[in-house]
């Protein structure tokens, strides 16, 4: 079963086509040998070639516009985990004396709440750009084996997090890495920290909203261990987006770029010129002096400097985040971020 990935929907007559939106790495893959063990349960081995029988049995649609550096990972990594939870779930099967079927019944398909109409219309109505003008009775029936698929994985992935602690799982696979500077763009958390968390987000953008509170919990989480870095990257698809960029790095001038930061994305209505403004007043800024930034465009060059490097990073859509050089496509759940953050950190404390 596949971790969860970015996707977009695209609609095809009554079906969904299921398709991942990733960056582009100038990287090349760690040479790992197909003998070397790349994963490892309790004393079992995994090596790069068990993973590979399966991960380049993959389509290559299946990977959107990632280049090959990442999309080979990403089916790597996908492939070790599912052999991982293969072992898991057969060593407990042995344990309990039953089969794995009977194993998979009662611990995880159990614990799969079936998908109501209501949840196939608030998927919907949440996601109306991945759908693309498509009527409900359209993509009710794609709609619910997707939201089916994400509930079964979520279950397998929260029994085999319990599996973990009776067994210990290492994963060595090498993932691409790519240097993106921070520079001196707006941060918190201290400098020295073990992990880096840089963002490219646009203040116009559903996605970049949906992920800030997944975001917030990962700062809240692991505390003075993680460093966030915000930088610019407004789509061209967005005419607010630049002038929020440009806004809000007036308001970083005067010390106040998180709470503008925070407003910006809970008022995705109020990013007009005068919007701007005002929200600049209500947070008691010099109004005069952020005006004046504003009118004058004083960040349009920040701005775009910040552009060049995530599109130099490979960056082709919002949100993307870097962890320690890892990229991650789009607004992801806060599990997919604390799996690198924990496997960052181990890392550190190994070396």
């Amino acid at each position: 079963m596949r971790r969860p990935t970015p996707v977009g929907v695209l609609v095809r007559g009554a079906g969904l086509l299921l398709i991942v939106a990733g960056p582009c790495f100038a990287q090349r893959l760690p040479r790992q040998a197909p003998t070397d063990v790349v994963a490892t349960v309790g004393t079992i081995a995994i090596t790069l070639e068990q993973v590979d029988d399966k991960a380049l049995q993959q389509p290559a649609a299946g990977f959107g516009s990632m280049k090959l550096v990442q999309a080979v990972y990403e089916a790597r990594r996908a492939a070790a985990d599912e052999l991982i939870g293969n072992i898991l779930i057969e060593q407990e099967a042995k344990r309990r004396g039953v089969s794995q079927a009977a194993l998979i019944e009662q611990e995880i398909a159990t614990h799969v709440a079936p998908v109501s109409e209501g949840d196939v219309s608030a998927w919907f109505q949440a996601n109306q750009q991945r759908v693309q003008g498509a009527t409900l009775d359209q993509v009710r029936l794609p709609i619910q084996q997707l939201l089916t698929e994400e509930r079964t994985q979520a279950a397998r992935d929260d029994f085999l997090q319990k599996l973990k602690v009776k067994t210990p799982v290492r994963v060595t696979l090498e993932p691409p890495r790519q240097s993106v500077a921070a520079g001196s763009s707006p941060a918190k958390g201290p400098t020295g920290a073990p992990i880096e968390l840089i963002e490219f987000a646009d203040f116009e953008c559903p996605y970049c909203r949906a992920a800030a509170p997944t975001v917030a919990r990962v700062l809240a989480t692991y505390g003075e261990r993680i460093r966030f870095v915000y930088r610019n990257y407004p789509l061209a698809i967005h005419p607010n987006a630049r002038p929020a960029a440009e806004a809000a790095q007036c308001a970083n001038e005067q010390g106040q770029f998180w709470p503008y930061h925070d407003r910006l994305f809970a008022a995705p209505d109020k990013l007009s010129t005068a919007d701007l403004k005002q929200t600049a007043a209500d947070l008691g800024m010099d109004a005069a002096r952020f005006n004046r930034c504003v009118d004058e465009h004083a960040y349009q060059s920040t701005v775009e400097a910040d552009a060049r490097a995530g599109a130099d990073a490979g960056v082709t859509g919002t949100p993307a985040f870097f962890i320690n050089g890892r990229m991650l496509s789009g607004a992801q759940p806060y599990e997919v971020f604390a799996r690198v953050i924990d496997e960052e950190l181990a890392l550190k404390k190994n070396r």
